[in-house]
């Protein structure tokens, strides 16, 4: 027994001294590692794709919503217009006086922008029309109302009544289109009706070489085609940017340029049209210098002693960077913001004034003077002392003549044309129209003037 007790603590005593010369050993902590991958580094880049700018991409190509909303609002109008067409031959034989009236119809397109009925559409698709019918997408045939014209920048208002509230196409800044931004042309190319197209932004503020009357086009790449004109150019949301209004080819059909007339100035000029019946026409009261093509923006050469422009602080030699926060680089872009404005607006103008930029808050005035180009006139509006002076209603002051057959006859600047083809004139608007409407074509223009000794003076010319 005693032997087994001494085994057993012999026993005890090696384990002890075993497990104390183990810690006095190996007494540092071990530790487990589990090798993990390392994660991957992100580097921020100038493009950083997001979820919600992936869904604004894929919505802003969808164009269903823009061409649902926008379809039922365009319309097709049928012009018709009663020609008289002179046959020589019946003249010389006596069988009648040569003359055989016909009658030629045109067709285009027409924008609702009111449930009351109120359609846009382009001047040229209306001009000289006797009667306009307006075909619904629906096929509902109605006679329209020609409310007024703006030949210069080439739109009309038309009126139709039904017996129902219209769809139609709400009002777009265009000033907040972007180059490149995806549009649609909605209209009735080749009286094929109900035609919707897509195209990008090009160009903004396009002026057309050998365009006189409209330089600040929206141009795109949406194919536009004959029977188009007066129809929608319109964004991704269904409102509308702009009339569509020309196409640049050589063959007469789409090859690759169309243009539309923004739809802050058609907004402009109806809002006009409605409350004044004629376009009021905003001016900063400056000249342009137009001699340094490669200036970006626009130089002043002068200023107008009482326009807004020189009251402001305006001076020549300022070059025009901006028009409200909006860039301008050339004239045309300068033109497209003022035509959208009125006089007695105001508008921030932004320019270089040798290296420096300074803003300007200018009032803008009333377009008061007035160019025939056929007749190489610049005429001004009556002020009311000289109305008074001789007791005019109205009439138009030759400011400017480069015309040598008014030299030649003694009407001098100064003159003011009264009566135009026996028609009383009203303003330098009026006048320079109505010269440029019968002079150079063959017909005759009687001008009957007041000449510098308030004496009455009439003359012809061809």
């Amino acid at each position: 027994m005693k032997k087994i007790l001494g085994l057993l603590a012999m026993a005890i005593l090696g384990g002890a001294i075993t497990l104390g010369g183990y810690k006095m050993l190996f007494n540092d902590q071990v530790i487990v590692e589990r090798t993990l991958p390392e994660p991957i580094k992100t580097v921020q880049t100038n493009f950083n794709p997001t979820y919600k700018k992936e869904v604004a991409v894929v919505n802003s190509i969808d164009f269903t919503l823009a061409a649902e909303r926008s379809i039922h609002s365009v319309v097709h109008v049928k012009n018709t217009a009663v020609r008289t067409q002179v046959n020589p031959l019946d003249i010389f034989f006596g069988n009648g006086n040569g003359q055989r009236k016909y009658e030629q119809v045109g067709t285009g397109s027409g924008v609702i922008i009111s449930q009351d009925g109120y359609i846009v559409t382009n001047n040229h698709v209306i001009a000289n029309a006797t009667n306009i019918e307006i075909t619904l997408n629906n096929k509902q045939k109605y006679p329209a109302e020609l409310i007024g014209t703006d030949k210069e920048n080439d739109i009309a208002l038309l009126k139709i009544d039904t017996d129902v509230d219209l769809p139609y196409i709400p009002f777009a800044n265009s000033d907040n289109i972007k180059i490149g931004e995806w549009v649609l042309a909605v209209g009735n190319p080749y009286n094929l009706t109900s035609t919707v197209t897509a195209g990008i932004v090009s160009a903004k503020g396009r002026d057309l070489e050998g365009n006189s009357a409209i330089d600040s086009f929206i141009q795109t790449d949406a194919a536009v085609n004959p029977g188009n004109s007066g129809g929608a150019l319109v964004n991704t949301r269904g409102e509308l940017v702009g009339i569509n209004t020309a196409i640049s080819s050589k063959t007469g059909s789409f090859i690759g340029y169309s243009f539309a007339v923004p739809s802050n100035i058609a907004k402009k000029i109806v809002d006009d049209l409605l409350e004044f019946g004629a376009v009021q026409e905003a001016i900063l009261g400056i000249n342009i210098d137009q001699r340094d093509a490669d200036i970006e923006g626009v130089k002043i050469a002068s200023v107008a002693d009482d326009g807004g422009a020189k009251k402001a602080g305006l001076k020549s030699g300022d070059i025009i960077k901006k028009v409200n926060n909006v860039k301008i680089s050339k004239f045309s872009e300068l033109r497209g913001q003022l035509t959208a404005k009125r006089p007695g607006d105001f508008v921030n103008i932004t320019v270089d004034r040798d290296g420096e930029f300074i803003t300007k808050n200018v009032k803008l005035s009333k377009k008061d003077s007035y160019i025939s180009r056929s007749l190489s006139v610049v005429l001004k509006d009556l002020t009311k002392k000289e109305k008074k002076k001789y007791g005019l209603k109205g009439g138009a002051k030759i400011i400017t003549n480069a015309n040598k057959n008014l030299d030649y006859y003694g009407v001098k600047e100064g003159y003011i044309i009264t009566e135009i083809n026996k028609k009383p004139v009203l303003n330098a608007n009026e006048a320079a129209k109505a010269i440029d409407a019968s002079y150079g074509k063959g017909n005759p223009i009687y001008i009957e003037v007041i000449n510098l000794e308030g004496e009455k003076e009439r003359y012809a010319f061809r």
